[in-house]
C-alpha cells in the first residue's frame, strides 16, 4: 500500500457531518477552488497525493456533497471498485459529474494511459436510469446512483478551433433530446466524431429515490 500525503492535514478533521466538495485526478489545476483535490502526483492544486482508491478509502461514509472528474475515469483500471468508493462515501442526494472522452473520439485512442471506453450507455448499466429507449443491463447489481443527464460535446481541441461553428451546431441538434443522442452514437458517431460525454448522476437514499 502506498503512502497518502495529506498536504493540507485533512483527513484527520473529516466525519460523517462533513459536507465536501472533492475532485478527482484533479492535475495541475481545480476547477472549483472549494474543493478537495485529489491526484496521484504532486502537483500545486492537489491536496491529498495517492492512489484514488487508497485516498477514498480514507474517507467516512456519507461525507461528500458533489464529486467531480474531468478526463480522469479513462485512465482507472477498476471503475467498480471506484463507484463503490463512491457509493460509499458520497451522501443521499449528492452529485457526481464526471467528464470523459467519447469512444468516437480520434484522440482517445494516441493516449497509452488510457483504459476505459466511454458512450452514452456507459453509467445506465451502473445506476437507475429512464434517460433513453435502449435498455441495458444492469448485472443485479444493488443500484445505488440514479442517472440524472449525459451529454455530448461537440468540440475541437489546438491548434484546430476553426472546426468550432461547425461542431457546436452539430452539438446542438444532436443534444436536443434524448432520442437525438441515441440516433447520433448508433448511426452518425463515427461520421461526425464526438469530443466527450458528460455524465451527472445522483446518490439516492436508503429508500431507492
Amino acid at each position: 500500500m502506498n503512502e497518502v500525503i495529506d498536504k493540507k492535514e485533512l483527513l484527520s478533521a473529516l466525519t460523517a457531518a462533513s459536507s465536501l466538495i472533492i475532485e478527482l485526478g484533479c492535475g495541475s489545476r481545480k476547477r472549483n477552488a472549494e474543493a478537495i483535490g485529489i491526484d496521484i502526483l504532486d502537483y500545486p492544486a492537489v491536496d491529498l497525493v495517492g492512489d484514488i482508491y487508497e485516498v477514498l478509502q480514507k474517507f467516512p461514509d456519507s461525507c461528500v456533497v458533489h464529486a467531480s472528474a474531468h478526463h480522469f475515469i479513462e485512465h482507472v483500471d477498476d471503475l467498480n471498485l471506484l463507484m463503490s468508493e463512491l457509493e460509499r462515501i458520497v451522501k443521499p442526494d449528492g452529485v457526481v459529474d464526471f467528464v470523459v472522452p467519447h469512444f468516437s473520439n480520434p484522440y482517445f485512442y494516441s493516449d497509452p494511459t488510457h483504459q476505459k471506453f466511454f458512450g452514452l450507455y456507459t453509467f445506465c448499466y451502473m445506476s437507475y436510469s429512464t434517460l433513453f429507449s435502449r435498455q441495458v443491463p444492469t448485472y443485479q447489481n444493488d443500484l445505488v446512483f440514479s442517472l440524472e443527464r449525459v451529454d455530448l460535446k461537440f468540440k475541437s481541441a489546438k491548434p484546430f478551433y476553426g472546426r468550432y461553428v461547425f461542431k457546436s451546431a452539430i452539438g446542438k441538434i444532436f443534444n436536443s433530446c434524448n432520442y437525438m443522442k441515441e440516433l447520433y452514437e448508433e448511426s452518425f458517431c463515427y461520421l461526425f466524431p464526438c469530443y466527450e460525454v458528460r455524465y451527472q448522476l445522483r446518490r439516492m437514499d436508503k429508500s431507492g429515490t
